[in-house]
């Protein structure tokens, strides 16, 4: 029980900013904002205790396609869309050995994440009014960045944190307007998540929640303005010692929301708010010395309004220094 709680500690200071992608078409512009459903919500997305340097590589798989016709980043619809995304992002995370003022429970950290994506799509394509037909296309470029410069924990006791943070989504990625495929979307998103992470020292149950609410700001390009989307994001697991350390198997899910209106003269769709759900298998594995943690998570789609119907399958490698 000693080495379980030993790798149990060093797991809770893992981090993850919230997503490694922003897809070209799935409401919203681009039928989806920046989140990504499965991106923040169990212990290893929980932010650090205590100071630390983390590095993490998140790899993702995205399948969807919808029976309706979604507005596109780059301007105009498409109709039937049928998306495949692999995307693999990089995560820099610095805790530093700062007094805060707040006292010994609290700890103060940063963190950025940079992403490629590789995008392949097709559907019918409405441009400006004019009919193209059935299109087709892959891109492989660079994801918007994603900094997060304020988070805080607050350690409550051994098995209890909670955490807050501020992430902004900086439209770096690549961007054209009227390009059938891009991979940024070419607006800011400002997004502040509140989380709970419980992990039992003793019992190795683990039980996490993550709220958030995303801002978005208007696509210059093409004069569409994404309403504001809320989301949850959960984990229920069960932890225990196996192969020379901790392994956990659980359910993980995730519910969206777009709880305002979309807007500006680019929303040629109406207001298109969308709403979805999800849910699917995690399970995770920590060395005996916490300094890697390994996890794999697939999230099928049950509810869907206004985005893509589809599985998302996520892996995430942490290496702590």
């Amino acid at each position: 029980m000693k080495m379980q709680k030993r790798i149990l500690t060093l797991a809770n200071m893992l981090l993850f900013t919230t997503m490694i992608t922003s897809t070209t078409i799935m409401a919203e512009e681009g039928g989806s904002g920046h989140y990504m459903p499965g991106s923040m919500s169990s212990f290893i997305d929980g932010a650090p205790t205590e100071p630390t340097f983390i590095i993490r590589l998140n790899y993702l798989n995205y399948q969807a396609s919808s029976d309706i016709t979604l507005p596109k980043t780059g301007g105009g619809l498409l109709g039937r869309p049928d998306a495949l995304i692999n995307a693999l992002g990089l995560t820099v995370l610095w805790a530093p050995d700062w007094d805060i003022g707040w006292g010994n429970n609290w700890q103060f950290s940063m963190s950025s994440t940079l992403s490629v994506l590789n995008f392949d799509l097709s559907g019918d394509l409405n441009f400006n009014g004019v009919s193209f037909g059935y299109q087709e296309g892959d891109r492989t470029a660079l994801g918007d960045l994603v900094l997060m410069p304020l988070m805080v924990n607050y350690n409550v006791n051994k098995d209890l944190n909670i955490n807050a943070r501020l992430g902004f989504y900086v439209p770096t990625g690549s961007y054209e307007y009227g390009r059938f495929i891009n991979t940024g979307k070419n607006f800011w998103t400002v997004e502040p998540t509140l989380g709970i992470v419980y992990f039992g020292q003793e019992n190795g149950r683990e039980a996490s929640l993550f709220m958030g609410a995303s801002f978005n700001q208007e696509n210059d390009a093409t004069n569409y303005k994404s309403g504001t989307q809320i989301h949850f994001d959960g984990t229920l697991a069960q932890h225990f010692p196996w192969l020379g350390g901790i392994s956990g198997v659980g359910v993980s899910g995730y519910w969206y929301k777009q709880v305002s209106d979309d807007s500006g003269s680019g929303a040629t769709l109406g207001t298109f708010r969308a709403e979805a759900a999800g849910l699917g298998p995690v399970v995770s594995w920590i060395d005996k010395s916490g300094k890697y943690v390994f996890e794999m998570k697939y999230i099928k789609d049950f509810k869907n309004e206004n985005r893509l119907d589809g599985d998302t399958f996520w892996l995430k490698y942490v290496v702590k220094f």
